[in-house]
C-alpha cells in the first residue's frame, strides 16, 4: 500500500523521537507518543494501524517493534546513496547534520564549481566538480541529491541531475522545481517557513 507523504513525514518523527530517549519502560502508549510530537492520540494510532501496528491496552506499543516495523516499512534495503550539490556553508551545514544522525542515508559525494574545494574532502566528503555529475551519479549509485545551490543555478542543476539518473530531490533553493513523474520532489524554503511564523506571530499579537 502506498502511504501518504505526511504519514511517511510523522513515521519519521516517531522513529526518531524513540531513538533518541532512554526509556524506563519497554512499551509507550499513543497518548504518550502524541505528547511529545503535538499530535493527537488518534493521529499516532492511525498512522501506526497503517503499517500494522497495533499496541496493547494495558502495555501500548512495544517501543523495539514500533521502531522495526517503521525502519522496515520507510527504510531502503540497501540505504539511499545521497549527493549534496552546493558546498558552501549551508551545503556544508545539511551534510554535517545528516551525517550525524542514524539513518540509511549515506552521503558518498559532493559538488561544487569552486576550484579549491574540487578533489578535497569537504565537511570529510569528496568533492567532484559539478560537471563530473553524470559519471559520480552512475559510479557510486546515487539516487538522491540535496539541492543548495545559489538560485540562478537551480534549474540547470536539477536538470542535470535528472538526466544522469536522480530519483529524488531534497531543493533547499527559493526557486520551483518542475520534475518528471518519475523523479520524487521535495522542497524546503527556509524563509518561507520563518515568514509563515512570523504572519502567526502578528496576528497573535494583535489580538
Amino acid at each position: 500500500m502506498r502511504l501518504p507523504a505526511t504519514t511517511i513525514a510523522r513515521l519519521s518523527k516517531y522513529r526518531r523521537m524513540l531513538g533518541s530517549f532512554n526509556y524506563e519502560s519497554t512499551h509507550i502508549f499513543s497518548h504518550n507518543l502524541a505528547k511529545l510530537l503535538n499530535l493527537t492520540p488518534e493521529q499516532v494510532r492511525r498512522d501506526l494501524m497503517l503499517i500494522g501496528l497495533t499496541g496493547n491496552h494495558r502495555k501500548g506499543y512495544n517501543i523495539k517493534e514500533l521502531i522495526d516495523l517503521v525502519s522496515k516499512t520507510i527504510d531502503s534495503e540497501k540505504g539511499h546513496n545521497v549527493a549534496i550539490v552546493g558546498m558552501g556553508n549551508l551545503g556544508m551545514a545539511v551534510t554535517a547534520f545528516i551525517r550525524r544522525a542514524k539513518t540509511r542515508l549515506n552521503i558518498v559525494a559532493a559538488f561544487d564549481i569552486d576550484s579549491g574545494k574540487i578533489g578535497k574532502k569537504v565537511a570529510d566528503v569528496t568533492c567532484y566538480h559539478v560537471d563530473d555529475i553524470s559519471d559520480i551519479v552512475r559510479d557510486l549509485s546515487i539516487s538522491i541529491a540535496v539541492l543548495t545551490v545559489p538560485p540562478g543555478e537551480a534549474i540547470d542543476v536539477a536538470t542535470l541531475l535528472i538526466k544522469s539518473g536522480i530519483k529524488g530531490i531534497l531543493n533547499f533553493t527559493s526557486v520551483h522545481i518542475d520534475v518528471p513523474p518519475h523523479v520524487y520532489l521535495k522542497e524546503t524554503n527556509i524563509i518561507t517557513s520563518l515568514e509563515e511564523i512570523g504572519f502567526f506571530i502578528k496576528e497573535g499579537s494583535s489580538k
